[in-house]
């Protein structure tokens, strides 16, 4: 599913941030590196120690080079890991601690604000436990309202776009419950949502003409008002009035059958209604390589589509796959976005 632009170069570097150090974060990084596959240069904020410490822990033989600028880093890149100076802590993985969600917090800061101000291409952030860094900061909800908020731009600007190479997937409600999802999905928020889905995947992914999927919410997409009525009264208006406005939207789809491998080619991202409706297929479909990439900000973000997986943590077992594909798409988005602008 991806629109490559081959290795198109960067002006400068994306920024990595560290993750939780207790989870697998810090050793998927230095496998990145150690595998180079993404061929995207790019620097991590902070942490120095624990990347050398989950290097030597997985066996993997890198140079840690410290930065004290993020335009240090392409220059060094063949030849280490730059690491620019930062907070660092202790490498315990599998201990989750306030300490381990404290230099998380920073790193995720530090890499985002050097993005924000164009001092690195784009940011891909390690995954975190939202819980811990709540302790530390009880503002912080997660990773992509945190890079909405520093983007100055509405939290409901900020959407998700689960990737993989069978799949793009986008859930409209994220992390609410079940039992909220009728209530949150409106006409308003299906059509705020898709307008922004339409102008990211021609602006960012180069698809010229997107064709959206949208499925429904309840089974047999409501099967004509028997089992709800949400697809009569919200979600087929609202795709009748994207379609007015020229993007192409169709559905509501049964999600049963939309991610059929012989369905799949004939649109370009499947628009779900909530979480598990989008994340399920995709995680089916391409666990180790889907990466969440956020749509609808001004920064490049993008972060492999699992958690700290604090069980497997420095087992050596933890495949970088995903984190590898986070940097290539960031990458690639930002080469295309620095493309458009000159």
């Amino acid at each position: 599913m991806s629109d490559s632009l081959g290795t198109l170069p960067l002006a400068v570097s994306l920024a990595v941030s560290l993750g939780d150090p207790a989870g697998v974060g810090p050793e998927l990084i230095v496998e990145a590196w150690a595998q180079r596959a993404s061929q995207v240069p790019f620097f991590v904020t902070g942490g120095a120690g624990v990347l050398a410490a989950a290097a030597a822990r997985r066996g993997v033989t890198l140079d840690i080079i410290p930065i004290a600028d993020p335009a240090e880093a392409p220059g060094v890149f063949v030849r280490g890991l730059p690491v620019l100076a930062g907070e660092d802590g202790d490498y315990r993985p599998g201990e989750p601690d306030r300490a381990g969600a404290a230099l998380a917090l920073a790193s995720l800061t530090a890499a985002v604000a050097l993005a924000v101000d164009g001092r690195a291409a784009g940011v891909v952030t390690g995954p975190v436990a939202k819980s811990a860094i709540a302790a530390v900061d009880p503002g912080f909800i997660g990773q992509t309202e945190f890079c909405a908020d520093a983007c100055g731009n509405a939290r409901a600007d900020a959407v998700m776009l689960l990737a993989g190479p069978q799949l793009r997937t986008v859930p409209l409600t994220v992390h609410c419950a079940l039992a909220d999802v009728p209530r949150l999905l409106t006409r308003a928020l299906i059509e705020h949502r898709c307008r922004i889905v339409a102008r990211a995947l021609r602006a960012d992914f180069g698809i010229a003409a997107p064709r959206l999927a949208l499925t429904g919410l309840n089974p047999h997409a409501g099967e004509a008002g028997r089992m709800g009525r949400e697809e009569i009264e919200v979600i087929a208006p609202a795709i009748a009035a994207l379609r007015a406005e020229g993007i192409d939207a169709t559905g509501p789809h049964p999600a049963d059958t939309l991610f059929a491998a012989h369905l799949r080619p004939t649109y370009d991202v499947a628009i779900a209604m909530y979480h598990d409706q989008a994340l399920v297929p995709l995680k089916a479909l391409d666990f180790d390589e889907g990466v969440n990439i956020t749509l609808g900000l001004r920064i490049v973000r993008a972060s492999p589509d699992h958690g700290t997986a604090f069980g497997i943590a420095g087992q050596g077992s933890a495949r970088a796959n995903a984190m590898i594909a986070a940097i290539r798409l960031a990458g690639e988005v930002a080469a295309r976005r620095a493309l458009i602008n000159g």
